[in-house]
């Protein structure tokens, strides 16, 4: 089966999204084929901006670098862009779900559901301390290997 395209979304795009982009694109890497994959967030606080420079910092400690990454909004043609839309949390996606034009062919998924089976909220790490995004980068290594694994 095809490695799908991908959207990660969150609140700003500066934390969560970020990560799981590029812990997706690090697991993806030595595939042969490339799947598209990106991150946006719901709100535009943050357009243009890079990651959370925490959510930098854990990722290098661990190999990946996402500093070139700019944050982004949702936009319309990102529901027909990728084959899977995926939201970091529950609010997230219920968001999500409401911006979908009725058209649209992208699936939304909730990031744990796809990944674990579970309905459980990737948390928000932004008012947390370091410690805070090495949880959530745990998290979403474990999610994205788990869904690496259902493409291959």
């Amino acid at each position: 089966m095809p490695a799908p395209s991908i959207l990660f979304v969150c609140l700003g795009n500066i934390c969560r999204s970020p990560l799981a982009e590029g812990i997706y694109r690090h697991l993806t890497a030595g595939t042969s084929e490339k799947p598209v994959i990106a991150s946006a967030g719901i709100g535009n606080w943050h357009v243009g901006n890079p990651p959370d420079r925490r959510s930098i910092k854990v990722a290098a400690t661990n190999g990946i670098d996402i500093s070139r990454q700019r944050a982004r909004q949702v936009q319309p043609q990102d529901f027909d862009r990728f084959d899977l839309v995926v939201a970091m949390d529950r609010s997230n996606l219920a968001r999500l779900q409401s911006l979908r034009p009725q058209n649209a062919t992208a699936s939304l998924h909730l990031f744990a559901e796809l990944a674990f089976g579970t309905q459980e909220d990737v948390p928000d790490p932004y008012y947390g301390e370091i410690e805070d995004f090495e949880r959530v980068y745990s998290m979403l290594f474990s999610g994205c290997s788990a869904v690496v694994s259902k493409f291959e």
